[in-house]
């Protein structure tokens, strides 16, 4: 990130800001609809956080924590967000019918799964597996950026993961072919 944009930006520069929000803007999106896995959600969280960056933008201590510091920023709003969008979540019913599944059908049901299962995770526990499995951010970082302990960005994270695990595992065992089946 260019700290001279940074800085503009922090004076009230609209262009230096405009600039900013072209650099990091499509990640820190993708980062909010990984987080809620709602378009429109993620879409009013990440408008929600541009107006909170651009207000709090002159109080920002490093103009090289630019992107960090909006990505704490942003999660917060997801969490907001998620808070705000009460609305009721139906899971789909999964029959065994005999059938073999192919590979393309497999594939897009291992998907579905993995969609439905980290759906399921809490905000918290999202965000900081989406922080550290997409952004790549260390745990340190994750921690820093979402404003915890260390230790709670770990656990978060191991059972995130745990949780991501057993609803794989379940899945994987209501399409498993019954013996003598094809």
């Amino acid at each position: 990130m260019d700290r001279s944009l940074v800085e503009l930006a922090q004076r009230g520069d609209r262009d230096a800001f405009a600039g900013l929000v072209r650099a990091v803007g499509d990640r820190l999106y993708a980062l909010a609809y990984r987080i809620l896995r709602d378009p429109d959600a993620a879409q009013d969280a990440y408008q929600d956080a541009m107006i909170a960056v651009w207000r709090q933008l002159p109080n920002l201590r490093d103009p090289d924590r630019f992107e960090a510091w909006a990505h704490r920023i942003l999660v917060h709003r997801c969490y907001r967000e998620s808070r705000r969008r009460t609305r009721l979540v139906t899971g789909a019913r999964v029959e065994d019918i005999g059938v073999a599944v192919t590979d393309a059908r497999l594939a897009v049901h291992d998907r579905d799964e993995l969609e439905r299962a980290f759906r399921g995770l809490s905000l918290e526990h999202r965000a900081v597996f989406v922080l550290h499995h997409h952004l790549g951010l260390a745990l340190t970082e994750v921690a820093a950026t979402l404003g915890i302990p260390a230790g709670t960005a770990r656990s978060r994270l191991h059972y995130a993961t745990q949780a991501l695990r057993r609803a794989l595992d379940v899945g994987d065992a209501l399409v498993a072919p019954k013996e003598g089946v094809a």
